[in-house]
């Protein structure tokens, strides 16, 4: 059976669930809800593109929707009103505030029926999974997560905020020294300084002050003060040239005994656009959505509650016969 998908949100997580949605054989891409102006927006795909306020009067034409919103304001309202309405699916990272999010979803998710699962991705998402797993396997050790090398959404946008700036970049480097010393079994206690490194690519205003700005930058609390931070100013067109992608990874490792003999478990990723990938797994993640609320489990869900033949579009003895 045909799963009919809805997105919710154009931007790159969208516009990544978009592809992912059509390159999938068992789903189809019923609409594409914005609260920017229909009209404006031309999707590669073709999908009909409809308001997001329209969203509950296609209840019962989507099977789940795929919210591609942002964690600081959207998620928090869009992720339980829609559950209200439909299977869901999000990218949730505001790490601390997962319980209070899930809670909300949960009960929303509940009283409708429908299932919703929360902080999908890769970090919170399938290095979680990682985690968790590495974790129960290796009770006696250390986990150990890096992230990068790639760009900060967040710490990009952090910099741009800064008066003079014109535009910017922040790429998150994990720091190699640290990265050998865990993979050779030493379990360091490491700072937050001693994991990573920032480096950061900015475009200045004309007449800027150079010197005050890398100050701003490298002063900022919760971005950058605790970090060793590289700043370079370059032009726009460099800016264009070399740094218009959105790459990102990291690891995750266990370093962890079983009496006299050490173990290591590594997990890494390598991406060349975040939101592509980010929007890949949500894709993935919406199919089991479905076939767990065809079963009658309603409520929120975590990477932890999902089956993980369920994100497969192949059948069961598919999967026994070529994955196992």
């Amino acid at each position: 059976m045909t799963i009919r998908v809805g997105i919710a949100g154009y931007g790159n997580l969208g516009k990544g669930a978009e592809k992912a949605v059509c390159a999938a054989e068992d789903m189809e891409l019923a609409g594409i809800f914005t609260r920017r102006a229909p009209e404006s927006l031309h999707p590669a795909s073709g999908a009909p593109v409809y308001a997001l306020s329209s969203a509950p009067d296609f209840k019962d034409d989507i099977d789940v929707m795929i919210i591609c919103g942002g964690s600081a304001t959207d998620l928090p309202e869009q992720t339980p009103e829609l559950a209200r309405y439909f299977n869901v699916v999000d990218s949730f990272d505001t790490h601390a505030r997962i319980p209070e999010h899930f809670a909300n979803v949960n009960k929303a998710a509940n009283e409708a029926g429908t299932t919703a699962a929360i902080s999908i991705g890769w970090d919170p998402g399938l290095f979680s999974l990682v985690r968790l797993i590495a974790q129960s396997i290796l009770p006696d050790g250390e986990t150990y997560t890096f992230w990068g090398k790639g760009v900060s959404q967040g710490h990009s946008d952090a910099i741009r905020r800064i008066e003079g700036v014109a535009d910017a970049k922040q790429y998150t480097i994990p720091k190699e020294e640290a990265l050998k010393a865990v993979r050779a079994g030493k379990q360091p206690e490491l700072t937050t300084r001693q994991k990573h490194a920032r480096e950061c690519f900015v475009v200045l205003e004309e007449g800027a002050d150079p010197e005050r700005i890398e100050n701003e930058i490298k002063t900022m609390p919760n971005y950058f003060s605790d970090y060793d931070t590289t700043v370079h100013f370059i032009s726009q067109e460099e800016m264009n040239k070399n740094h218009s992608k959105l790459p990102h990874g990291g690891f995750v490792l266990r370093s962890g005994s079983t009496g006299d003999n050490h173990h290591l478990i590594e997990f890494s990723l390598d991406l060349d656009s975040n939101p592509e990938f980010t929007a890949s797994v949500l894709t993935a993640v919406a199919r089991a959505v479905v076939r767990m609320n065809r079963q009658g489990l309603t409520g929120a869900k975590t990477i932890f509650d999902i089956p993980a033949s369920y994100l497969s579009s192949m059948s069961q003895e598919e999967i026994l016969a070529h994955l196992l």
